[in-house]
C-alpha cells in the first residue's frame, strides 16, 4: 500500500514536471502579446527588449525594474517563472550587452522587487537610466 501511494506521487509529480512550460515558451504566452515574438516594441510603451536590457544590468536599480513594471510584476507567473522569463530574455535579446560577470535574476530577487508596485515606470526608468531617444 505505501509503495502504491509513494508510486502514485512520484508519478502526479513527474507528470506536472512533464507540463511545466519552458522559459520561452512563458515569453510566448505572457509577454509577446505586446512585444510580439522577436521582442520587438513600440517605445515608450511597449519597450523593444533588444540591447538596452543587457546594458540595464549594470545598474543595479535596473534588475528590480526589470520585473516591477506593470507587465512582469502582475503575470500570473511563479517569481521562479518569471526570472527564468526574464533571464532568458536578457540572454536570447541581449546577450552582447550583459556586463562581464552578469548574475541572472533570482526568485528571490524577483519576489522581493514584486512587492514594489512601480507607479510611474518611465518615471524610474528616467531617473536610474535614462529616457527613450536619449
Amino acid at each position: 500500500m505505501r509503495s502504491a501511494a509513494c508510486f502514485a506521487l512520484l508519478a502526479l509529480l513527474a507528470s506536472q514536471a512533464a507540463f511545466a512550460a519552458s522559459p520561452r515558451t512563458n515569453y510566448l504566452l505572457h509577454c509577446s502579446g505586446c512585444h510580439l515574438p522577436s521582442g520587438v516594441g513600440n517605445p515608450p510603451n511597449v519597450p523593444t527588449l533588444h540591447d538596452e536590457l543587457g546594458r540595464m544590468m549594470a545598474v543595479e536599480a535596473m534588475r528590480a525594474y526589470l520585473v516591477q513594471v506593470p507587465g512582469s510584476s502582475q503575470t500570473a507567473l511563479s517569481d521562479q517563472d518569471l526570472a527564468d522569463v526574464v533571464n532568458w530574455v536578457l540572454t536570447e535579446f541581449n546577450a552582447g550587452t550583459l556586463p562581464g560577470g552578469f548574475r541572472p535574476l533570482t526568485a528571490g530577487e524577483v519576489a522581493r522587487a514584486r512587492q514594489t508596485i512601480l507607479a510611474d515606470p518611465l518615471k524610474y526608468r528616467i531617473k536610474h537610466w535614462k529616457d527613450y531617444g536619449d
